[in-house]
């Protein structure tokens, strides 16, 4: 988040200050220090595939309206929460950016699809070898 120019930053984050549950004595009844960051992340202009992944590991952090909702409530201020919330959202951004390996498909080789029938056919004799006794 700290990547982003301020003007941008304006139009894209919201932040909102919540009451916050936990420690914290009488504090935690005044103080609103819990910060509920939104991210605007259609804003971001993300490729399609890191919005893909932000989708997959944002889960139900992603609004149907492409709200990304942090809610920071570890610290007892502010600042602290602030920053907790900030460095969540430009980890999961960060994340979503690092692509797949793709999968390559691999075949069996000639002999190893000979050593398969082979193995078949010797399972197949043990087994026919088993049925029932004719005297002839």
């Amino acid at each position: 988040m700290a990547d982003l120019p301020a003007k941008w930053e304006e139009a894209i984050v919201e932040e909102k200050f919540l009451a916050a549950s936990g420690p914290g004595g009488q504090n935690v009844n005044k103080v609103a220090t819990a910060v509920q960051l939104r991210v605007n992340v259609f804003a971001l202009g993300l490729p399609l595939y890191a919005y893909q992944q932000l989708k997959v590991l944002a889960g139900t952090k992603l609004t149907s309206g492409g709200e990304l909702v942090i809610t920071a409530r570890k610290f007892r201020t502010q600042e602290a929460n602030r920053a907790d919330a900030r460095e969540r959202v430009s980890e999961l951004i960060a994340k979503s950016h690092e692509r797949q390996a793709k999968r390559v498909k691999t075949k069996p080789s000639k002999a190893a699809k000979a050593r398969r029938v082979d193995e078949k056919k010797g399972r197949s004799e043990v087994k026919a070898g088993r049925g029932k006794v004719r005297l002839d």
